[in-house]
């Protein structure tokens, strides 16, 4: 018998997080990368109470592109959150909390 984990995705992993922010509280954007977009820009934008997040998602062995780095370096240097989430654990603490710490990296 082949008892193998179906993988999951990168796709599932955006559309529990969007979900589990959004149960929360989150006003909760995915975007989609097109023809003039900022190049790597983060999959989910998340905003509440005047807090906002950039959220990558990534896979557990998932790793960011050049241009993905050089837009979490951006937003850090403009005093954004940027995180980087692999699971719904990685993004619990904005909820918790209920808080956000501007220019600060969770990864």
């Amino acid at each position: 018998m082949n008892s193998t984990k179906p993988k999951i995705t990168e796709s599932d992993i955006q559309r529990q997080i969007k979900e589990y922010l959004q149960w929360h509280g989150w006003f909760v954007v995915k975007i989609h990368q097109s023809l003039g977009s900022y190049r790597g820009i983060a999959d989910l934008y998340a905003l509440k109470n005047g807090r906002h997040v950039w959220i990558e998602v990534k896979t557990p062995t998932g790793r960011l592109s050049e241009d993905q780095k050089k837009f979490r370096e951006d937003v850090l240097a403009h005093g954004g959150t940027y995180i980087v989430a692999r699971a719904i654990e990685d993004v619990e603490c904005i909820c918790r909390n209920d808080k956000v710490f501007e220019g600060q990296l969770w990864d």
